[in-house]
């Protein structure tokens, strides 16, 4: 069975470079690797919708913190038995945002912290109803709100394609999101976090992950 390793951090963070620097050291080392991104748009409906919804389609949907959690979860659910074949046929596959996502952003809308019921919710509807695969790892791209938000309106300015949505616009939303992120990796949350920032060392990162996926005390690199 191969090791599940989810990277999370807030938009703009620097998760899709990140991402693909461990991909790049652990293909290297001849290790099959395979990388997917939640939500999974332009693949799941239910992602889909929760995307329109930022949007301003689809009535009040997005201004119902369940109703877009719920989204959320059930494009995971969809993709549950799609991540257990990975795992059986792959070293290492590396999700970009997965659970913890939506228990932070759905706790930060309600303005709770990591031990409030949001979290909670999250945890028992997508790891125990749902039962999607249980990361082995979590890393935290733990960089400031302000310097991701600079990232974000860079990328968008750059990319006509790449149009933020109204959480990404909300900076409050976001410093909050950080908040319960943090808070979630201090409680090694679901499975064992690695918390790192901007200049952190992919190589050193991906052989830490690899080797002792479930090893021991949480690290800051």
């Amino acid at each position: 069975m191969g090791t599940l390793v989810v990277i999370e951090g807030v938009d703009g963070a620097g998760k899709n470079t990140l991402a693909r620097r461990l991909v790049s050291s652990w293909e290297r080392d001849d290790l099959d690797v395979v990388r997917i991104g939640f939500p999974r748009y332009e693949v799941s409906v239910h992602a889909d919708l929760a995307a329109e919804a930022l949007r301003g389609d689809h009535g009040d949907t997005a201004s119902s913190v369940h109703a877009m959690a719920l989204l959320f979860a059930l494009d995971r659910r969809d993709a549950a038995v799609e991540l257990r074949e990975l795992l059986s046929r792959n070293h290492i596959v590396l999700l970009d945002r997965y659970v913890a996502s939506n228990a932070a952003y759905t706790a930060a809308r309600l303005e709770q912290s990591a031990d409030g019921e949001a979290v909670e919710w999250i945890r028992s509807l997508e790891f125990d109803r749902f039962g999607v695969p249980v990361p082995d790892v979590q890393i935290l791209l733990d960089v400031s709100v302000e310097l991701a938000a600079q990232r974000a309106a860079s990328r968008e300015s750059e990319d006509a394609s790449r149009v933020r949505d109204v959480y990404e616009r909300d900076g409050s939303l976001q410093s909050r999101t950080s908040a319960v992120y943090g808070e979630l990796a201090a409680l090694d949350w679901a499975s064992p976090w690695r918390v790192v920032g901007a200049d952190v060392d992919p190589d050193r990162l991906a052989a830490d992950v690899f080797n002792q996926p479930c090893g021991g005390m949480k690290v800051t690199t």
